[in-house]
């Protein structure tokens, strides 16, 4: 046994070295799994706790029982002018290894899964910073009943209906996507942990026997929620059937023109675009295959999926410096 384990160690070490460094500092050692992750599953957003707060996807996490879901949450930024880039699951060396996602002035590569509402496989549309006030793309906030001042609106990325909602990156069936020389200067950077109340939140989702994927079959109760580690009453959703929100989604495609990746973005609220008083249809994740086992058939969409990304990215640098000031809503001091 104490062989096993050793070699297994070994095994994981080496396969760390081998990978590029950006990708490294990401890497939670000692997390590897045989079976990739299930699909993500389709939920919508709940609405914003208050302002300040920023969306953070669900994922799929490993526990000792198996994959479990943590759900999509708002979250206070730990400070001023960072952005979150989601964690991911990705193949290598035969084994699936949780990449864990951190706070930083740009947004990584995060294996260029469509988490949704803003997170389309590269950067995140759903806000930026600028002169140390938080922007919010309303076309894919639910506001609910707050009031946020600073907002803009940046249709491009709505109307998706055909979405990959495959949850890992590379091996069979899974995103084909690398990361663009963008992205790894942003996995660079300084980079923040996730805030106590993201560990937390985890660590609530993993004793929670109902978000087991094993017991939900992949439609978990509780989705999302609008505050960290609550589970329970006003603001907490549940996933639903991919049929029932085939019609709408807040996730942009992989090739849709995303910007605001930036901390100090260049980019500003667009002028011809007027600002929605009626909450958008939001989605995220529509299923589209079960476990990898079954994906095998997907392979040959590989070659595709990366070119996407890679113009997807280069939509996104084009875009920054086009947008202009919305009319009526001009930046507030907060």
């Amino acid at each position: 046994m104490r062989y096993i384990k050793a070699t297994m160690w070994i095994f994981l070490a080496l396969l760390f070295l081998g990978m590029p460094a950006a990708s490294q500092a990401q890497v939670a050692v000692g997390i590897s799994v045989h079976v990739g992750p299930p699909v993500l599953p389709v939920y919508v957003q709940p609405p914003i706790p208050a302002p300040g707060y920023i969306w953070t996807p669900g994922y799929w996490a490993y526990g000792p029982n198996g994959y479990y879901w943590v759900p999509g949450t708002w979250v206070e930024p730990p400070v001023v002018g960072v952005l979150w880039t989601p964690g991911y699951w990705g193949w290598a060396g035969g084994v699936y290894l949780w990449h864990a996602g951190y706070w930083g002035p740009h947004v990584g590569f995060y294996g260029g899964i469509n988490y949704g509402f803003g997170y389309g496989g590269v950067g995140f549309a759903g806000g930026y910073w600028r002169g140390g006030a938080y922007y919010y793309n309303t076309a894919l906030v639910n506001r609910g009943g707050v009031v946020l001042r600073n907002t803009y609106v940046n249709n491009t990325v709505v109307n998706n209906t055909a979405v990959n909602r495959t949850a890992f990156n590379g091996g069979p069936g899974g995103i084909a996507a690398k990361p663009t020389s963008t992205e790894l200067a942003a996995g660079r950077e300084n980079h923040i942990q996730p805030t106590s109340l993201q560990s937390q939140h985890e660590q609530a989702a993993s004793t929670n026997h109902a978000l087991l994927a094993s017991v939900n079959h992949g439609q978990p109760a509780v989705a999302a929620t609008s505050k960290p580690g609550v589970f329970k009453g006003t603001g907490v959703v549940a996933a639903r059937p991919a049929s029932a929100t085939s019609s709408s989604a807040a996730a942009p495609k992989r090739n849709a023109t995303t910007f605001n990746n930036q901390s100090n973005a260049h980019n500003t609220p667009q002028t011809n675009a007027s600002p929605k008083t009626t909450q958008p249809a939001l989605t995220a994740q529509q299923p589209a295959h079960t476990q990898p086992g079954n994906q095998a058939a997907q392979q040959h969409q590989a070659q595709p999926q990366q070119q996407q990304h890679q113009a997807q990215q280069q939509q996104h640098q084009a875009q920054q410096h086009q947008a202009q000031p919305e009319h009526d809503n001009k930046p507030h001091k907060p």
